[in-house]
């Protein structure tokens, strides 16, 4: 079945489609490599929206999986959230959209993680559902391959990120609860 086939409403959606998201990916200038990323994060997160014991906008979920990465056609430093809300909200796109683009990094970032790491003073805590959804699936691909939760882990406790390994596995048993599988295994 189609990812659009999936995610289809009876109403039309607010958000791009993926080939509405896709184009705004190219024209922003995003690399093949990451295209192939967001695409692969937006599939990954539907697939876990599919398994979700509680209601969820299927439709942002594909769009924002395109989307979360949009900052990366200006830099590929952290700073690529703060880059990707710009391009956003110069495209009119809406605030759902933009919140999980500034909130996908990792499994969020507070306040005291934004000042030290150079970022607006904010917290970049991802709230609902699905700003949870695309930043996990994030978190479980490396380009467009998939990884374990544990070696993401392992990469945030070698850069002594331990609040933030803590958060994403706490984000992974969250979900994974969620879904009644461990994600690892979707």
């Amino acid at each position: 079945m189609s990812t659009q086939a999936k995610v289809s409403n009876a109403e039309p959606s607010k958000y791009p489609d993926r080939e509405a998201a896709l184009k705004l990916l190219k024209d922003a200038g995003a690399d093949d490599a990451v295209i192939a990323h967001c695409e692969a994060v937006s599939e990954l997160a539907l697939k876990i929206a599919d398994k979700s014991k509680e209601p969820v906008d299927k439709n942002l979920v594909e769009a924002g999986g395109l989307l979360h990465d949009i900052g990366r056609s200006v830099t590929h430093g952290i700073t690529h959230a703060v880059e990707g809300v710009k391009i956003a909200k110069k495209l009119g796109l809406p605030t759902e959209i933009v919140n999980i683009i500034e909130r996908h990094i990792g499994a969020g970032l507070t306040e005291e993680d934004a000042v030290r790491l150079g970022l607006p003073k904010r917290s970049y805590l991802p709230s609902t559902l699905e700003e949870k959804m695309i930043a996990h699936a994030d978190n479980l691909l490396s380009g467009a391959k998939r990884i374990p939760v544990s070696q993401t882990i392992s990469k945030l406790v070698r850069q002594r990120e331990t609040e933030g390994a803590k958060r994403m596995l706490a984000l992974h048993k969250e979900l994974s609860e969620l879904c009644g599988i461990d994600l690892d295994q979707i």
